[in-house]
């Protein structure tokens, strides 16, 4: 596989400028006073499809070869990189199918039929819904596009990280929620090359630990996959993803679902910020390890916004 660079990177944004304003990133006096870190959120929740993988879709579809992009693509995702991939379609004309596990966010869902693409709800896990869209893929003459394992997805959200240090070029640290990983290795890839002395921390449930467990044991590994948090739910590590992090990563830390949950309720109490699980993930972790982070200038992304049913009823006290 191609590893991504920042010259991709750059590439990426000029594809991308015309298209998608950029996105903000706020400092909070009352998340500051909560957290006791100098904290800065990125607002990818202000995203179309509210979240910040459209950047990848677009990229990645931007990029295809005519020829290709009107045999369509198919995708598997639990939801955010599924509507990333339904938007950049519908924006460049090329048929969508989006394979998601049997009774998806309903939200993200219909979203997805929103922008034109085909919706299958097949098994019970991402891994099964890889399965089918490989199987559709195959059948269709259409591209199969992975979760992760696309440099495209990962140059297209590394733009997201050429802002965040045009707009804070002074940050110590950027935490990164981890599903796939293709937020975390874009952010390597630019740091790398604009901000060499900032730290990339990348954080994932405790309850699907594939990515985390990948990083750390140095090679891909499989993994229980039990975390009711969409974003962050994957039962394997991604090889590209993980090739980028293991040159780069500073650390890598878990959260439990309880802690996502109250950093959920934080953002929305003190950022006025409504984050799905995923897109608090982020602050779960600095919350998890405040003192390692004192004294610091940190930025967490809020990388979604399409919380489900459950969580808003969740964050509301509603039963």
């Amino acid at each position: 596989m191609r590893i991504p660079t920042m010259t991709d990177v750059l590439r990426a944004r000029t594809l991308i400028d015309p298209i998608l304003p950029r996105t903000p990133m706020w400092p909070y006096p009352a998340l500051t006073a909560s957290t006791g870190v100098d904290v800065l959120v990125k607002h990818e929740n202000t995203q179309p499809v509210g979240a910040f993988k459209v950047r990848g879709g677009l990229t990645l579809l931007g990029q295809m070869p005519t020829v290709e992009r009107e045999c369509g693509v198919v995708g598997y995702s639990t939801g955010n990189h599924a509507q990333s991939l339904a938007y950049a379609s519908s924006r460049f004309g090329a048929p969508c199918t989006i394979v998601m596990p049997t009774n998806p966010n309903s939200a993200k869902a219909n979203a997805v039929r929103a922008l034109g693409a085909e919706l299958v709800e097949f098994g019970t896990t991402l891994e099964d819904a890889r399965e089918c869209a490989e199987k559709l893929a195959r059948e269709r003459g259409a591209r199969l596009v992975s979760a992760a394992n696309e440099p495209e997805l990962i140059t297209g959200v590394g733009t997201l990280y050429l802002e965040v240090f045009e707009q804070a070029p002074d940050l110590d640290a950027v935490i990164v929620p981890v599903g796939g990983g293709s937020g975390a290795a874009a952010a390597c890839v630019v740091a790398d090359a604009v901000a060499p002395d900032c730290e990339i921390v990348a954080v994932q449930s405790a309850a699907s630990p594939a990515a985390h467990d990948s990083w750390r044991a140095g090679e891909v590994v499989h993994r229980p996959n039990q975390t009711v948090v969409e974003g962050l739910a994957t039962g394997t590590g991604f090889e590209l993803t993980q090739h980028i992090m293991r040159e780069r990563l500073a650390d890598f830390v878990l959260v439990d679902d309880d802690a996502i949950a109250e950093a959920q309720w934080l953002l929305l109490r003190d950022a006025h910020t409504l984050a799905e699980g995923a897109g608090a993930s982020a602050l779960a972790a600095l919350l998890a390890n405040a003192e390692r982070f004192t004294g610091k200038r940190v930025a967490v992304i809020c990388t979604g916004a399409n919380a489900s049913e459950r969580e808003l009823r969740t964050m509301s006290g509603m039963p």
